[in-house]
């Protein structure tokens, strides 16, 4: 019989309780956001659950006291026991509240609702060996998708992405022809759209929903006129003379990456740059087992490789491939010139180009 350590149960034990009021968070925490409760301690707090359910609408005050503790339990607020009044510090608001933060996280929370929501489909595909088409495995998947990744590009792809390549800013600057392959709901052509105005980008996502809401943000964000929305598979896409293509956060969700690889190179011009931004990752699993490995890893399961399974091909590359993988999918498709632009936190940059 083996032996039970109990100082590694009882640490165990202690981590499991740790993960699980984390997951027990996820549903309060998405009703504090839709009922702009944490916007609402933000701009008044300190606050009493009495004053806060008022502040928040007039809103039931047993139900916001209960959800105030609950959040002041996950540390997620502050709660001082002699006035019993709640605050939401600077530091959490930066989560919570300011949705242009970098680590602005209520998509997060969707995309974990999202992932649950499709739980039996994935578990179908395991005994089956099927994929879960992009979409379908729950409701909004692809707005909370979207959601979650807005504010790294908010972020990032001006200020730091597009900066890291060579000679890019420039074209863009001067009227540069852009590809936004995989856009989704197209947050990420948007944003380029608004900081170079004078270019001309086409999104194309291979979801037709997403093209839909891409196309109405467009149209909202007064950009209308130089951006335009495409559905279509990375590798049937026709359209050719690109000074730049970028895809965001989607090769390694792709069914085909190499097919999609080959067709980026005849997008663009002789003298074009190929933008990939990838989950961060090392090139082995034991190099990824941290906690930003084991958000991608947990995702990748429930979303990235059942997607690429459901495709043609169906590599099944998953979020945490790493740099080596990916540059040789890139290289395959004829890309002599790949190189790590840029590595943030969350994610990596590749550049990929042709000799001269």
């Amino acid at each position: 019989m083996v032996q039970l350590d109990e100082d590694k149960l009882h640490s165990f034990v202690g981590k499991m309780l740790g993960d699980l009021g984390g997951a027990f968070s996820v549903p309060t925490v998405r009703v504090g956001l839709r009922l702009g409760l944490f916007d609402a301690l933000h701009r008044v707090g300190p606050v009493t659950p009495a004053d806060l359910a008022v502040a928040a609408g007039g809103l039931n005050e047993r139900y916001v006291r209960e959800w105030a503790l609950a959040q002041a339990a996950n540390g997620y607020i502050d709660y001082d026991s002699g006035s019993q009044m709640f605050t939401l510090s600077p530091e959490q608001a930066m989560v919570f509240v300011n949705k242009d933060s970098p680590v602005y996280l209520e998509g997060a929370f969707d995309l974990v609702a999202a992932m649950i929501e499709g739980e039996p489909k994935v578990e179908r595909a395991f005994r089956t060996g099927a994929g879960v088409r992009w979409g379908d495995s729950a409701g909004c998947l692809f707005c909370a998708t979207g959601a979650f990744f807005r504010p790294g590009y908010v972020n990032n792809i001006v200020q730091t992405w597009l900066p890291a390549l060579q000679g890019v800013e420039e074209k863009l600057e001067a009227g540069a022809k852009v590809a936004d392959v995989g856009c989704g709901v197209g947050f990420s052509t948007i944003l380029m759209a608004q900081a170079y105005p004078n270019a001309s980008f086409i999104g194309y996502d291979f979801h037709e929903p997403s093209i839909e809401e891409a196309n109405s943000h467009a149209k909202a964000h007064g950009v209308g006129d130089r951006v335009r929305f495409v559905a279509a598979t990375a590798k049937d896409i026709r359209d050719t003379d690109f000074d730049l293509v970028t895809s965001f956060d989607c090769l390694h969700d792709m069914g085909d990456p190499r097919g999609c690889a080959d067709n980026m190179r005849r997008m663009l011009k002789k003298d074009g740059t190929w933008m990939i931004v990838e989950p961060i990752a090392g090139d082995r699993p034991e190099d990824n087992m941290n906690p930003v490995g084991r958000l991608y890893y947990n995702a990748s399961t429930m979303i990235c490789v059942p997607t690429s399974l459901d495709q043609e091909v169906g590599e099944g590359l998953g979020a945490q491939a790493g740099e080596a993988k990916l540059t040789e999918v890139i290289r395959s498709g004829g890309f002599d010139q790949v190189r790590r632009a840029f590595t943030g936190p969350f994610n990596m940059v590749l550049e990929a180009r042709l000799s001269a």
